[in-house]
């Protein structure tokens, strides 16, 4: 299999597993990959996902060797999908670590892009390449990196096709956190470790939700969110032992599971076919 899913103590790590070809994305590995994310969501014990590399890469983008075509012409424009992985990491309802190993190029950046937070290597090369391929990017990637790094900056990555590091990425608030990359995994799972131990589980997919659906809703509307989500986790047992824990100065014991608890009322921006019935 060229994706890897295990599960441990709530982190599910996510492997794309080809390194010969420096985890170079095919079709296969296209629908393995939203299947790993579906299986995620759907897990009530997985907490937290990390998302990485085998080998000296973390993706390489879309597999180019010969008799790949993945830029030729569409017999069926209809069924054309420029954003191909379901559901996206940012659909996950669970945090999702992208831990960008090594080079991250093309769809490869794209799908690092839908995590909500990123460890990188400080050597990383990191690029949307697709104008130079005579394309343009691909995976919500216009939408996201203007919002995470401005429009001039952006520009830089979208348009001109520019290769940056993983320092350069973490000095623009590109990536969280830019780290040799032998640390780069180590240091993704210490993060995972912390969320699986000490973050509500709902109370992490509720804020994931707001912040992904507040990219493109007004300041009144997220503040109705934020609200919503309040009277969701009041009086809960995750928020009575969240202000025990902290009263008694110890950890807390969260009890909560997702998508166990997730509350019926709440809109969601997944629930395509993707969702398969456990």
């Amino acid at each position: 299999m060229s994706i890897r899913l295990a599960v441990e103590a709530g982190i599910a790590v996510i492997t794309l597993d080809r390194p010969e070809k420096r985890n170079a994305i095919t079709g296969s590995m296209i629908v393995a990959l939203g299947a790993a994310y579906a299986a995620c969501d759907r897990d009530d014990s997985v907490r937290v996902v990390v998302v990485t590399g085998s080998g000296s890469a973390f993706c390489a983008g879309a597999d180019l060797s010969p008799g790949k075509t993945p830029f030729g012409e569409v017999a069926d424009r209809t069924q054309f999908d420029s954003s191909p992985v379901h559901p996206r990491a940012w659909q996950v309802r669970k945090p999702v670590i992208a831990a960008i190993n090594g080079a991250a190029i093309g769809i490869g950046f794209s799908i690092a892009l839908q995590a909500d937070m990123r460890i990188v290597a400080i050597d990383a090369p990191l690029a949307v390449l697709q104008t130079r391929r005579g394309v343009v990017p691909d995976a919500q990637s216009h939408f996201v990196l203007p919002r995470l790094i401005g429009t001039a900056r952006a520009a830089e990555l979208l348009i001109a096709g520019r290769t940056i590091t993983g320092a350069m990425a973490a000095d623009w608030g590109l990536a969280n956190r830019a780290t040799p990359s032998s640390d780069v995994f180590l240091t993704a799972m210490d993060w995972a470790s912390d969320i699986a131990s000490n973050v509500s589980p709902l109370s992490a997919a509720l804020s994931k939700s707001i912040m992904w659906r507040g990219l493109t809703n007004t300041a009144d509307e997220v503040d109705g969110m934020e609200r919503e989500a309040h009277l969701v986790l009041m009086g809960r047992p995750d928020a009575a032992e969240g202000g025990r824990a902290f009263a008694e100065r110890r950890s807390a014991t969260f009890a909560s599971r997702v998508p166990l608890d997730w509350p019926a009322n709440w809109p969601t921006d997944w629930s395509g076919d993707w969702q398969v019935e456990p």
